[in-house]
């Protein structure tokens, strides 16, 4: 069963994420800021990351460079979300290496399918 990071400030969004992807054969671990994310990364690595942008302490733009800088999670799958739908955001989130993009509000169904995608191009 694959693993799937949410990292999200609001705590429902944490867990409608959580329970589509549960809904979707996935495990679940969860992360409230940045901080908390590397930390779940480094416990054991998801197979894909469900990362917010805005978050509390260090963003999720900085949290997608750590984890691009380090070798052992340079290819580790990361789909960005965020609230706004701003193009220069985006363009930031894929230049630094961000494997896709989602704005809030989502589908969810075009979520779950992206993350199908992705999971089944590095397995």
């Amino acid at each position: 069963m694959a693993k799937v990071l949410v990292v999200d400030d609001e705590a429902n969004i944490v867990l409608s994420l959580e329970f589509l992807m549960q809904q979707a054969g996935f495990e679940v671990v969860t992360a409230e800021d940045g901080e908390t994310a590397l930390a779940r990364v480094a416990e054991g690595a998801p197979d894909l990351v469900l990362l917010d942008i805005s978050l509390p302490g260090i963003s999720g733009f900085d949290v997608l460079e750590r984890l691009r800088a380090d070798p052992a999670h340079a290819r580790l799958p990361i789909i960005m979300l965020t609230a706004h739908g701003r193009e220069v955001e985006r363009e930031k989130g894929m230049a630094l290496g961000a494997d896709d993009y989602i704005t809030k509000p989502f589908s969810t169904q075009a979520l779950v399918d992206k993350v199908k995608t992705l999971l089944s191009e590095v397995s």
